[in-house]
């Protein structure tokens, strides 16, 4: 039997079904034939296959086309560059994950194997179809004034009969199997509704104006957003009022411990986290909004809205915003495979926004502009490799080296506002076999060492290490002065060596139009 389970936001289906049996002992079983999926969802494809005894299959990959050489493996193909991942859950059974699902993604997938000799190759037919709705969710309004029917909509069948979620002004109204909302309609201009799927709330339909063409109402440009740590985002949203809106602002509802009153939504800008690194950009055009924040940290990670306030009441608190998650690089080694190949991958905690194009350096020098993952027999141990994003160059991934020494700063140069906190992050790597006999930073040199900043004069309670004596060599700053400004190094001395980082460059201005301006 065909049994559909539900687990997160991703969609996975159970108990196989034979979908093709091969010749010889050679066969593929697929899961499901077909699957119809939420655009911006995460699907998983799984499969198990056999093969006769005497045979050792080495290469297992999915596929949807072709070149002049055969099939291409997905996590070959740039179009999935990030989104695909392959996992072994037992022997011989094989899942497929895509993430951040796009229309162009609809297509038949095959999955393929072959022998360590290279002469079996066996591709199991006929493959799964998979659908991606072509705009998400959509809401469609039907009938006349007084008996309007509203309908959540896909342009497939959903699998795995899902529960319909409805909003109305952004609050829960109800729950059903059926797509249709079946309660009566409100006959209020200013109400708007929406829908989501269960598992999948974050994938809201756009809201729709049931009594006219215009209502009460905020849509965000994009619901989900991964960006790097230390780079700057911008935020979107259009809105409408049916009446004259008299304030605005943006604000994030994990900040509600430190309001003055915790149902009563404060701006960003007076945030003390977010000090110096928020601001509105664009045209203050009615019915557009953008917020930007600058020098991005993990805390920021967090769901987003923008509300506005008319004479008589505050909309925009209850519509679902945008979630933004903040990652850094890692670069992640897999074992030397017996003809001695590594793969060096660039991974992050989300899928990074618009596809972007990875770099790779060796001992800090570009080696390769191409996708997160860098294959090669002629990896030394005694090198260093980072990776970064194309246009952010200046966030590199922490050093990855198995004995090499290197220290790694996630930024060259960091401007600050006065009074402000900041940390200057960096991380660094020694041979296993030496012992850290001391780590600090330094801004001056006393005769022909350095001086710890924690023992100098005016640094007391003034400065912190956030250091996990691993590799983690974060140093942060409070209460920030004109007389900080100055290159920073982190020193690590070991029980054979020492290591020192070239200075990181850090700007305190007491200038805020200063700051803005440096940081765009």
């Amino acid at each position: 039997a065909n049994i559909p389970c539900l687990h997160s936001d991703t969609i996975v289906l159970c108990d196989c079904v034979s979908v093709v049996l091969g010749q010889d002992g050679w066969s593929v079983k697929y899961t499901t034939q077909s699957i119809c999926v939420l655009k911006g969802s995460t699907v998983e494809l799984t499969c198990s296959y056999t093969y006769p005894s005497g045979y050792t299959v080495t290469t297992t990959f999915w596929f949807t086309k072709y070149n002049a050489v055969g099939p291409v493996s997905l996590s070959d193909d740039p179009d999935y560059k990030g989104r695909v991942t392959y996992r072994k859950d037992k022997e011989n059974e094989h899942t497929l994950t895509i993430t951040d699902l796009r229309e162009s993604d609809s297509a038949t997938y095959k999955f393929r194997f072959t022998d360590q000799t290279g002469k079996w190759r066996y591709t199991g037919e006929p493959g799964v179809t998979l659908s991606v709705t072509e705009s998400g969710l959509q809401v469609k309004v039907t009938g006349g004034h007084q008996d309007k029917t509203l309908t959540c909509s896909t342009t497939c069948t959903l699998t795995d009969n899902p529960t319909y979620i409805w909003y109305k002004n952004g609050q829960h109204l109800d729950e059903s199997t059926s797509p249709q909302y079946k309660d009566p309609v409100s006959s209020n201009y200013e109400d708007s509704y929406s829908c989501a799927v269960k598992g999948h709330e974050d994938l809201h339909s756009p809201a729709v104006c049931v009594q006219g063409q215009d209502c009460n109402r905020v849509s965000y440009t994009k619901r989900t957003i991964c960006a790097l740590k230390g780079s700057s985002v911008n935020i979107s949203c259009t809105y409408f009022s049916l009446y004259n809106i008299t304030s605005s602002l943006w604000f994030s509802p994990k900040q509600s411990d430190s309001w003055r009153d915790e149902l009563i939504p404060e701006d960003l800008t007076t945030d003390p986290g977010y000090a110096g690194r928020v601001e509105f950009v664009g045209e203050k055009e009615r019915g557009q909004s953008t917020v930007r924040i600058t020098d991005l940290r993990e805390e920021d990670s967090a769901e987003y809205k923008f509300i506005f306030n008319t004479q008589t009441s505050r909309w925009g608190h209850s519509f679902p915003g945008t979630t933004l998650t903040v990652t850094d690089l890692q670069v992640k080694v897999t074992p030397a495979t017996e003809a001695g190949k590594r793969t060096l991958t660039c991974i992050t905690t989300c899928t990074l926004t618009d596809n972007p194009t990875y770099i790779w350096y060796q001992n800090g020098h570009k080696v390769k502009e191409d996708s997160s993952s860098l294959d090669s027999d002629s990896f030394s141990d005694a090198d260093s490799y980072s990776c970064a994003v194309k246009g952010h160059e200046d966030l590199l991934s922490p050093a990855e080296c198995q004995k090499c020494w290197s220290v790694t700063y996630t930024h060259q140069s960091i401007c600050a506002l006065k009074g402000t906190t900041v940390d200057i992050s960096c991380s660094y790597t020694y041979p296993s076999y030496h012992e850290i006999k001391k780590a600090f930073w330094f801004t001056k040199w006393s005769g022909r060492d350095p001086e710890d900043l924690s023992s100098v004069p005016g640094y007391e309670g003034h400065i912190e290490y956030l250091g996990d004596k691993e590799s983690d060599c974060t140093l942060r700053i409070t209460d920030l002065r004109l007389s900080d400004s100055a290159g920073y190094r982190f020193r690590l001395i070991t029980s054979g060596e020492m290591v020192a980082g070239s200075p990181v460059s850090l700007t305190v201005s007491g200038n805020l139009s200063l700051i803005s301006h440096l940081l765009v």
